[in-house]
Order: C-alpha cells, then structure tokens, then sequence
C-alpha cells in the first residue's frame, strides 16, 4: 500500500515538478548562447551524487510524578530507547539544481511508549487537553511518504522520506519544490516567527527539522537583500482533501542598514493572518535579536495575541577556556497563569496539537552557557524559566567527539517548581491528576558517515 502511494504522490509531484521549469525556462535568459559548445560535456557528465548519513542510537531512563496519570499504569522507572537511521542523497544537475532526499527509518519505543497506549485507553481525559506523544505522521502533509511498518504497545518501527526536494537556481534567484524544512526568525529557544514545524525549546539537539510539503521561492528586489515566498498545503484531518483553510501562505522580506538587519513577515496561516517584523545587530563583542509577532485567532480579526522574543549573545575566554552564553526573554499575551484553565483553551491547545506552541505561561527567561573543557569535550547548560511561578526545567549535558565520526551525548533534564507551577506540576481539569514534565537521564551515541 505505501509503495503505491508513494509512486502516485511521486507522480504527481515530477508532473509539478515539469510544470514548473516549462515556467522558468521560459522566464530565464538562455545562457547557453555563452557556452562553448565544442568543449561543453554531456549533460549526463555534469551530474555530481553525494552520499551521507547518521545512524543515531539514545537511551533514557526517567521518572514520573507519582501524582501523574502515569502512577496508573506503571510507578517508573521507565526505560527507552530509540535508534534514528538516516540515509542521504543529493543529486547535482550542473549548476542549474540539484535533488535532495533523505530516507529515514526510526525504532522507537519502552516503558513510556507502553504507558502512553495504556493511558490513551482510559476514558479519562476528555477534554481535559491532555496530549500523550505519537509518532510523525503525514496525515496532514500533501504526500504521505511516512509508513508504519510495525506497532506494538512498547515499540513503533516506521519509515519516512524527510526530504525530497528539488532546487532550481534560473539568474533571478532560487525555488525549492518538495519536502523541505524552513526556518524563520531569530529565536534561540523560542522562536514565534518560526511558523513550520519550530523546535520545541528543550529540544537540545536540533541536526534536522521535520520536513514539510511546500514549495518555496527565493529572489532579490531592488533595495531588498532577498524576497522569501512559500506555500505549505496541507490536508484536512476530516476529508483528507488540500484546503486553503488548513494551508498556509507567507512571506518575508529580508533588508540591511549598516550592521544592522530587518525581517518583515506576513502570513496567511490556517485561518490566521500572522504579522512579524524581527531584527539583529550588534552592541560592541555581543550580538542581540528580537522578533514581534502578532497573530488573530479568528478570521473577524476580533481576537488577537503577541509574541515577543529578545536574545543578547556573547563568547569569551576565560582560564584558557572558549565560552559561549545567551540569555533570551519570550513573551506570548496568549498564555496564561492560571495552567488548569490554560491546558483546555481552545486557542492554546489549537497551537500545541499542530507543534507551534509548547508552554502555558506568558513569560519566560532563557539562559544557555557552554565551555569547551577540551577541543573534543564540551560542557552544556540550558535554563528554562517561568518567571510568572517560578518554575522551569535544567538541561545539564556534556558531549564528547569519541572519534572522527562518532559523538557521545550524556545530559538530563531536571524540573522545579512548587506545586501548582507549570513545571512544578498543575492540576488536570476534571480529574485527580497533576501534569508535570518527568526527571530524565539519557546517553546518546552519534555516527556519521
């Protein structure tokens, strides 16, 4: 079955795919009217392939609250594992494009994947904003190049292709078909501006985002450094059919003055228009950047939220040793105090569900330090804090590059907070249990090839 859908959205996209350059052929200058044809090689002579990937294996033990639904099924520890095979490919086509997919194929799964088909079970949770962790699908996407090859309630071993992008490169600029990943903004931790599958702020590792369906073009204008358009469609869950409501629509203008850099973004996002305007520069050793975002949340424009993020950087030496530091602060008026009411509004869970927003609370003080101890080891840490509790989550890690292609990770993550903070631990709407974020210990190994 997956092979057949696979060769039909295939299909579709090489009939695209032709649609387009007719277009940019016809739009671009012949610039073969410069080439010698006596000494130009075949065409087939100038392709150029090129072979990577990683195999990724983690490990984790972690431990639950026992006011958590968690305490139901299983009291912890819980062990997991999970092995990420990553194989990838670009094809060059000269100097007009290339081709890029990545295959990936992930086994996931343990005590935490068991509990979480346990609890998904219970009737329990009902409108109570609860969200227990599944693995990537392309339910929404336009191909659906993802496919379970087994599950069962401690592990999932599936394979998906996360790239499969064709680049183009006419004179005027550049234009990206596929799937693709996309960042925008300037965010370190946060980042409001970054529409398409951000990274969660405790996400530590951050090699690959999840790619999306879009097709994306790239120019400049004038006095404008560069022009950034892109469509994402997507599919709605109920019908399985592309829709304008459940696609989105953006843009974003990139300009300098001096040492200085502007962004200015608006999309059509879902059924909400998202405005931003970002920029960064910097203040003698030390680079800042901040982002504004103003997003509806209907389509009468008469409810409407703002994000704010704001970072300063710097890197130093001290005792011999190479430092780097950031300290960033994200506000979003969306958020709330109050958890229990924050983890059943609609708007909130809305952004949550779709990847876009992680946290309930409205302000937030990041800080990140990291010092290389050896040219092969380095030390990290990574605060999260909720200044409205306080509460927040600590990520100590370390990293050592084994060998030429091998690195070792070895980090937790730890949370305080009274109870009754939003990583101390809040009460879950109409029942007995509390939500908070599980202490963790993990190793992580990391070949390249």
């Amino acid at each position: 079955m997956i092979f057949n859908v696979l060769l039909k959205n295939v299909l579709w996209f090489l009939v695209g795919t032709v649609f387009f350059l007719i277009i940019i052929a016809s739009l671009s200058e012949a610039s073969d009217s410069t080439i010698d044809t006596d000494t130009e090689l075949p065409w087939y002579q100038q392709i150029d392939t090129r072979w990577g990937g990683h195999v990724k294996a983690r490990g984790a033990v972690s431990w639950h609250d026992d006011r958590t639904a968690y305490a139901l099924v299983d009291t912890g520890p819980y062990y997991d594992g999970h092995i990420d095979f990553r194989l990838k490919n670009t094809i060059f086509f000269s100097d007009w494009g290339s081709f890029e997919t990545h295959y990936e194929a992930v086994l996931a799964g343990g005590d935490t994947t068991k509990a979480a088909n346990d609890l998904e079970t219970l009737d329990l949770f009902q409108g109570s904003g609860q969200v227990f962790n599944r693995p990537i699908n392309d339910d929404r996407r336009f191909f659906n190049f993802t496919s379970i090859i087994e599950e069962e309630d401690y592990y999932t071993l599936y394979h998906r292709l996360d790239r499969f992008v064709l680049t183009v490169q006419p004179q005027w600029g550049v234009i990206n078909l596929g799937r693709q990943a996309m960042t925008w903004g300037n965010g370190l931790v946060f980042n409001p501006m970054d529409l398409f599958n951000p990274f969660a702020p405790t996400d530590i590792e951050r090699d690959y985002k999840v790619g999306d369906d879009m097709a994306a073009v790239q120019f400049a204008a004038g006095m404008i450094d560069d022009v950034h358009m892109l469509y994402v469609p997507r599919r709605d869950s109920a019908t399985g059919e592309v829709e304008t409501d459940q696609s989105s629509f953006a843009s974003k203008m990139h300009a300098t003055a001096g040492t200085t850099e502007f962004d200015v973004m608006y999309a059509r996002h879902y059924q909400e228009d998202v405005a931003g305007i970002g920029s960064r520069g910097y203040l003698f050793d030390a680079a800042w950047r901040m982002d504004v975002t103003w997003s509806t949340l209907d389509e009468s424009h008469s409810n409407s939220y703002v994000a704010v993020v704001a970072n300063m950087d710097y890197s130093w030496a001290w005792w011999q040793k190479n430092m780097y530091g950031f300290i960033e602060f994200y506000f979003n008026s969306l958020g709330k105090d109050q958890y229990d009411m924050a983890i059943i509004d609609p708007d909130i869970y809305k952004r949550i569900e779709r990847g876009e927003m992680f946290t309930l609370g409205r302000k937030y003080l990041s800080g990140h330090i990291h010092v290389e101890l050896h040219p092969l080891f380095n030390a990290y840490m990574t605060v999260i804090n909720n200044l409205s509790d306080p509460s927040g989550i600590i990520q100590p890690r370390v990293l050592w590059d084994v060998a030429e292609n091998f690195l070792l990770t070895a980090g937790a993550n730890v949370s305080y907070g009274a109870t009754g903070t939003e990583f101390g631990g809040f009460p879950i709407p109409e029942t007995n249990f509390i939500a908070a974020p599980p202490a963790s210990v993990f190793l992580w190994g990391n070949w390249y090839f």
